[in-house]
């Protein structure tokens, strides 16, 4: 019982500091993680066993943890590796992407095409957004969006507010779509084993619904104010060339390549038996071997505070499934629930929404992951459902504020640099309407797929 309340103090003392926001995320998580250690299984539980099973280092050199033939491995508790060298390796092959001007080229080629119109773009950047956050990060996404967003609209004479909006949740949903869009789909996929097919039939198929809704909301809800942008001078559209935002012609081919050889191995890796960590690691190696003398630079631009924040907060949920916080959970879900597969659903998916609309979706994610295992097990829900829908109340819900998703930080952190201000107020009139919708959407979806 004392291992149980300190567990579960722990967590709840973790999630607030990182609400406050008044220290480094990943300080947060690797300091509740070594208390957890140390008071929890140490102090309380004078248990060796359930540290080196949380630390989870000896997965890491098992062939299952690389390599999968026929059926998948037993997930265990604990630091999830395989997500954390997936994210790493990701992270190198987009910092070998942005290094020789990928983004850029890509945003000024697709404004480029459609004649620098602002509703053109508008419309198109919302797509683009969502289906680069298929594959890469939705946060670098925003991140080279917004500034070209910010850098067109001074040139267009309209305001970059509506459109980077629009961007933000597009990214988001985009991110729901396939396994390495988001990190809770990450956290799922590799925790359930699902793959990424797995993930693009199933949460795939809501995002792609959900996208023709928020493409025509946004539209409807910004096009006065995007119809009023003036035209800018033919001169002044020189500076856009996309040809002069590529840096590196040779390393621009190269990381185009490896990109695609990415796409081809995450599609196929349920075929092949390649594991996420496999791959993560096969791609930065190759990211690396092919940047010469500038892969310094891009291991040096690898976010590393991210992949310890990744670290400690395992080690704090596997301190709640080690002493049994995460049964109860389950447990209370079931009871309320009544065994009704429609409201137990329900719960998921808005919980899951409501809370990472004001709180990081990352641990709410990764704690949840042991409580739908624990309710497919005791109540015979089916876990598939319970996942997608974990997925994409996460996912969608952290759309809903300012504060909700990284992507949401970073784009409107770009817009205020450059002097255009989001508040509060006008973020969240615009965007929780379309959350609720498409929330409502899936859970239609949902409960007419798999009930």
């Amino acid at each position: 019982m004392i291992a149980q309340i300190l567990a579960v103090t722990i967590f709840i003392f973790m999630f607030a500091m990182i609400v406050a926001d008044k220290i480094e995320r990943h300080y947060v998580t690797l300091g509740c993680g070594l208390l957890t250690l140390v008071l929890v299984f140490g102090v309380c539980m004078h248990s060796a066993a359930a540290i080196w099973e949380t630390l989870n280092i000896r997965s890491i050199f098992t062939l299952d943890f690389w390599y999968q033939a026929g059926k998948s491995a037993e997930s265990s508790s604990g630091i999830n590796w395989a997500t954390i060298i997936f994210i790493a390796g990701m992270m190198v092959m987009v910092e070998g992407m942005a290094r020789v001007g990928f983004f850029r080229w890509l945003c000024m080629r697709i404004a480029q095409l459609v004649h620098y119109k602002t509703v053109p773009i508008f419309i198109t950047f919302m797509i683009m957004s969502s289906v680069l956050a298929m594959f890469i990060d939705s946060i670098t996404v925003i991140l080279f969006l917004a500034a070209v967003t910010v850098e067109l609209a001074v040139l267009l004479k309209f305001s970059p507010i509506p459109m980077i909006m629009a961007e933000i949740f597009c990214a988001n949903l985009g991110g729901s779509a396939t396994m390495c869009g988001d990190p809770p789909n990450i956290i799922i996929g590799t925790s359930l084993h699902y793959t990424f097919m797995d993930f693009l039939t199933n949460t795939g198929v809501m995002a792609g619904v959900s996208l023709i809704l928020v493409v025509a909301y946004f539209y409807l809800c910004f096009r006065r104010e995007l119809k009023q942008s003036g035209e800018a001078a033919l001169e002044d559209l020189s500076d856009l060339d996309p040809k002069k935002a590529i840096k590196d012609k040779r390393g621009f081919i190269i990381s185009i390549i490896i990109f695609l050889c990415a796409i081809v191995l995450l599609v196929t890796h349920a075929q092949t038996g390649l594991t996420v960590a496999f791959i993560g690691l096969f791609i930065a190696v190759i990211t690396f071997l092919t940047s010469g003398k500038a892969a310094v630079e891009i291991a040096k631009k690898v976010d590393y505070k991210t992949l310890l924040f990744f670290i400690g907060l395992f080690i704090v949920v596997g301190g709640l499934e080690s002493t049994g916080i995460l049964e109860v959970i389950a447990a209370f879900i079931g009871r309320i629930s009544g065994g009704n597969m429609y409201l137990m659903l329900a719960i998921i998916i808005w919980i899951s929404a409501i809370s990472s609309a004001v709180v990081d979706n990352i641990p709410f994610a990764a704690t949840m992951i042991p409580v739908i295992k624990t309710l497919a097990a005791s109540q015979g829900a089916d876990l598939s459902a319970l996942a997608w829908a974990l997925s994409m109340g996460t996912d969608i819900g952290g759309s809903a504020t300012p504060i909700g998703a990284s992507a949401n930080v970073v784009g409107i952190a770009v817009a205020e640099k450059e002097g255009y201000h989001v508040g509060w107020g006008k973020y969240c009139k615009s965007v929780i309407p379309i959350t609720v919708l498409v929330l409502l959407v899936c859970t239609g979806i949902i409960f007419a797929r798999y009930l």
